[in-house]
């Protein structure tokens, strides 16, 4: 046992088990399995759930992977803080900005606003917001603050609180690849060995397609059946403008293909409802009282929390004219070497892991320019009550913020021991030894490719993790099987999209944005058929892409 507590130096191995990868992948995965099963069969609180399986997998790591156990335990500090630093402070910044809102008394002007954009429709209202508002967010800063604004969002428009969250999760999951200025291709790419902008190429081949029919499913999970008859031609338009931005974008620019997708799936909704009206049965239908109706002052009071989010965020993603202001504040990030980690964790070449290196964002952390637009937010609302409809202060605005932290304290403990949970399973070789199981089936991995990026986006919460865990493995097994590197790429890529729908830290996300602490079971149990059917299109449409079968609409 002496290895276990005196090591120096930790190497992951894939055949840790009994010297067998299969055997290794069915234990690495126990840990993930425990936390479904406890939270959608028995279930268990997320916290509690998520605290129980980082044991286990501190234990399988020790144990069965021979991780020292001071290195295994570290693992899961580091984890807890990438769980404070960004994720938490966004989501903190993001509900804070959605509180503002609501206890502003705006929230009336903003269900106003879009009574009128939707025709009066509540799900074409949240159809634009969960596909189009979600994917702009997604693309310019990721992080779980498109679903935490999202879906606070969507609460405020009247959708009911389970709803909001899985229609949200779901819309959200085709743009995932590209978030935060397509952060997650440039890694598979970089890692992979291949040009990033071909990776998005090859992503955007497939992803149009997605585009075509998932408002039909958002509409679905909004309304079922009723509501797919009633706005299906909305849902294709929005599908087909937003298909073109992921078709057409990435050879252009692949950082902005979420955006330009979702600026043109918003735009093409606008234009389409000036000229088609809904079938809207009344319990779906939404008014404004004529009474009170909002002045143009109020309309953009109620507007500015989220366009000024988007117009903040991406002024601090695009300004490049005099000075790259993206490179600037990202200069300032810091790069901290995990004590007791880096330098002793090697990877198989021997080198030192960079997984053990903790970048510390601040500037560049999109947490940090929502909470300067909640700062703005708050001194506006504070001083203009707009003739004392909305009466409050700047005090009472800013006493909001410790009230959400305090509300959030259970959110906060879930998604720290979450990402705790996965660091351990990363750095120990749990994670990566599924990988390497799949791996080993030769010319079938093409079907079975997406997998890899929906495991490890499922247990980091992270596309980019994901991508950095498997896009090597990807083109290794690729080349083995004589198959194009560029398309499993993009399949991990596209993957880890779909995968971040059953993540339990995105899951924790969102049912603290619609004020639903503990609904993460309800949510998982709703969203996951949706997430596995979309894994399942995507791998086929992978094998086939392969095959190059489908020309010049596929990857080549």
């Amino acid at each position: 046992m002496t290895p276990l507590f005196v090591a120096q130096t930790f190497t992951p191995s894939t055949t840790a088990v009994a010297g067998n990868v299969f055997l290794t992948a069915v234990v690495g995965l126990l840990p993930l399995a425990v936390f479904f099963v406890l939270m959608g069969v028995f279930k268990v609180a997320t916290h509690w759930c998520s605290i129980i399986a980082l044991v286990l997998s501190l234990v399988i790591a020790i144990f069965a992977f021979q991780m020292p156990i001071g290195m295994a335990l570290l693992a899961g500090t580091q984890g807890a803080a990438m769980g404070f630093m960004p994720i938490i402070y966004i989501i903190i910044a993001a509900v804070w900005l959605y509180n503002l809102t609501e206890k502003s008394g705006r929230s009336a002007d903003l269900k106003a606003v879009f009574n009128t954009i939707g025709r009066g429709d509540q799900r074409a209202q949240a159809l634009i917001v969960a596909f189009c508002f979600c994917g702009l967010l997604e693309g310019l800063a990721g992080f779980g603050a498109p679903v935490a604004i999202t879906c606070a969002m969507l609460v405020t428009l009247g959708v009911p609180k389970i709803k909001a969250a899985v229609v949200t999760v779901v819309g959200n999951a085709i743009n995932v690849g590209f978030g935060a200025m397509a952060i997650p291709t440039t890694t598979a790419g970089r890692l992979g060995g291949a040009d990033a902008t071909a990776v998005a190429a090859n992503m955007g081949h497939l992803t149009w397609i997605f585009c075509l029919f998932i408002p039909l499913l958002l509409l679905f999970i909004l309304d079922g059946g009723r509501g797919v008859r009633q706005l299906w031609p909305l849902a294709l338009v929005a599908g087909a403008a937003a298909g073109v931005g992921h078709f057409v974008t990435p050879s252009v620019s692949y950082e902005l293909t979420a955006v330009v997708a979702s600026l043109l799936g918003f735009a093409a909704c606008y234009v389409f409802l000036l000229v088609w009206s809904p079938t809207t049965p009344q319990d779906c239908a939404t008014s404004a009282d004529e009474s009170d109706k909002p002045s143009g002052s109020r309309i953009a009071l109620a507007l500015m929390p989220y366009v000024l989010v988007v117009v903040i965020i991406a002024i601090t993603k695009l300004w490049r004219i005099g000075v790259s202001l993206p490179d600037l504040l990202k200069s300032t990030d810091r790069d901290i070497p995990w004590p007791g980690i880096y330098g002793s964790l090697l990877g198989a070449d021997g080198q030192p892991s960079t997984a053990a290196i903790y970048t510390l964002q601040i500037l560049s952390n999109p947490g940090t320019w929502i909470f300067v637009t909640g700062i703005i937010v708050a001194i506006v609302y504070g001083s203009n009550s707009s003739g004392g409809r909305f009466a409050t202060s700047i005090p009472q605005m800013f006493a909001v913020l410790p009230r959400t932290i305090y509300s959030l304290r259970m959110a906060i403990l879930t998604i720290a021991s979450v990402m705790a949970l996965a660091f351990v399973m990363n750095l120990s070789g749990q994670t990566t030894s599924i990988g390497a199981a799949l791996a080993t089936t030769g010319a079938a991995f093409a079907f079975l490719s997406p997998i890899l990026g929906w495991i490890g986006t499922a247990v980091a919460g992270s596309a980019t993790s994901a991508g950095a865990l498997f896009a090597n493995l990807q083109s290794t097994a690729a080349t083995g099987a004589g198959l194009d590197p560029r398309i499993l790429l993009a399949a991990n890529t596209i993957g880890g999209g779909i995968g971040k729908i059953v993540s339990p830290q995105n899951l924790a996300i969102a049912a603290t944005s619609v004020d639903s602490e503990g609904s993460d079971a309800e949510i998982l149990k709703k969203a996951a058929p949706y997430s596995i059917g979309l894994l399942l299109v995507l791998c086929i449409l992978v094998f086939v892409s392969s095959q190059g079968w489908l020309g010049a609409y596929m990857p080549a």
